[in-house]
């Protein structure tokens, strides 16, 4: 297992507060007796390296998911795609995201694509990063799946190293409730797990009242959906939307939206906050009561 945390969990249920500045996790840091900390991460796309410290002084790590690095859009040398395709090709691709000709860039993959076999080249790079990146999680890790994970390959490199994986489900974390509802919602990058809405509404549904609601993507808020370098508006969910003005619970928790408009807000008794883009980072968000 990669990374060391702190041996025990806290029962106290006191106010919570978001640990180092800004919610970040702080080097070094330390939980006080009684007490308890978690640290909690999303979009990590490959940072093998930051993830085997995210859990460094925290009692438990959650992942919000994304874990695979298909294109880095900040270097297009970076991912799947250009290992496949080349930096050129890359460069192409993203020009015609940026520019929201989604249906081009779709023409132009399947060109690429054409005479290959990409289910079997797809899993096989995937595999290659779940291997790593699984080894690197520290224990105990409580995990969902984003958008771009192949949730399917999962249970084999869950079970390795001991990861619980939540979809649709609760957990218990120091005396709160922890609900965890992963992939994301149709759109036009068609990418992997992405669900009906009638389906992620239902997982939304069975999580019921918790304490802390964790999704990979944000309610849907417009500034906590715009991304601000991207310059669009990535899906948010109504229904989460829904349970958190219906159910209060003291936090949503969230990644997706790399650069958004607002990173965190509140809305009625719950603050919502987007744990920030790890492969960037390279820091997790704390959180301690």
């Amino acid at each position: 297992m990669g990374g060391s945390m702190r041996s025990g969990q806290g029962g106290a249920s006191g106010s919570s507060r978001p640990g180092g500045p800004g919610g970040a996790a702080g080097p070094g840091r330390t939980t006080a007796p009684g007490r308890t900390r978690v640290h909690v991460v999303s979009d990590v796309h490959g940072n093998t390296e930051a993830l085997a410290r995210a859990g460094e002084g925290a009692d438990a790590l959650i992942c919000l998911g994304d874990l695979v690095l298909f294109l880095d859009y900040a270097d297009h040398s970076r991912g799947i795609f250009p290992d496949l395709f080349g930096v050129e090709n890359a460069d192409r691709i993203v020009e015609l995201r940026t520019a929201r000709r989604f249906e081009e860039a779709h023409a132009f993959g399947r060109r690429l694509w054409d005479g290959l076999d990409r289910d079997r080249l797809i899993e096989g790079a995937v595999r290659r990063q779940y291997a790593e990146m699984f080894a690197a999680f520290p224990n105990p890790t409580y995990a969902t799946y984003g958008n771009v994970d192949i949730p399917g390959l999962w249970p084999e490199y869950a079970d390795r190293h001991g990861l619980t994986v939540l979809d649709g489900q609760r957990v218990e974390i120091g005396g709160r409730v922890f609900g965890f509802v992963g992939g994301g919602l149709p759109s036009p990058m068609r990418t992997p797990y992405e669900v009906g809405v009638e389906e992620y509404a239902a997982k939304v549904e069975a999580l019921g009242e918790v304490d802390v609601l964790c999704s990979h993507i944000p309610p849907e808020v417009p500034e906590l959906c715009y991304d601000t370098v991207a310059r669009r508006f990535e899906r948010g969910s109504e229904a989460l939307l829904a349970a958190i003005r219906r159910t209060r619970p003291r936090y949503a928790l969230f990644g997706h939206v790399h650069q958004p408009l607002a990173q965190r807000m509140r809305i009625g008794a719950t603050e919502c906050v987007n744990v920030g883009h790890f492969a960037a980072t390279g820091r997790p968000w704390a959180l301690e009561w």
